[in-house]
């Protein structure tokens, strides 16, 4: 599969993410075609644990169309959401989740949890892993080298 032009926007997102001192992760709501919103992690910026990437940009996007359901809507990030933010890519509706980098220890879609599996799960996306993988990774991987 060819990257689509909204990861290329995700991982920006994951780059001033970075720039702010962020974990570097981008995500993009798309919608017919067009953006809706795009956020980069904020959770030391807003204090809040909460602020990740992907329920930023589900808020502007339900904000935007004035709708808490994104029935229509695909989501890009650049990577394997968390169990927190896959329960919000159910409950919002999210019809296609494109990921990144896979996240084996706090991922919640192919790894860990597996949450879209569940029989609890209201909602099922359908998900394509693996976009733009070395990219994020290698932005995280650095991200974190620069810490230690």
């Amino acid at each position: 599969m060819t990257r689509p032009a909204f990861m290329d926007e995700a991982l920006n997102e994951a780059r001033l993410a970075a720039e702010r001192g962020e974990v570097p992760v981008g995500a993009v709501v798309v919608r017919d075609g067009s953006v809706l919103a795009r956020a980069g992690n904020r959770t030391l910026e807003d204090r809040d644990p909460t602020a990740h990437a992907e329920m930023l940009a589900i808020r502007a996007a339900a904000a935007a169309i004035g709708d808490e359901r994104l029935i229509d809507c695909d989501l890009y990030v650049t990577l394997e959401p968390c169990p927190m933010c896959a329960g919000a890519i159910s409950f919002a509706r999210i019809r296609r989740l494109y990921y990144g980098a896979p996240d084996p220890k706090g991922g919640a879609v192919d790894n860990g949890v597996r949450l879209f599996g569940q029989p609890t799960c209201h909602h099922r996306p359908d998900v394509y892993g693996g976009l733009s993988a070395e990219e994020s990774a290698a932005m995280l991987k650095s991200f974190f080298a620069g810490r230690r």
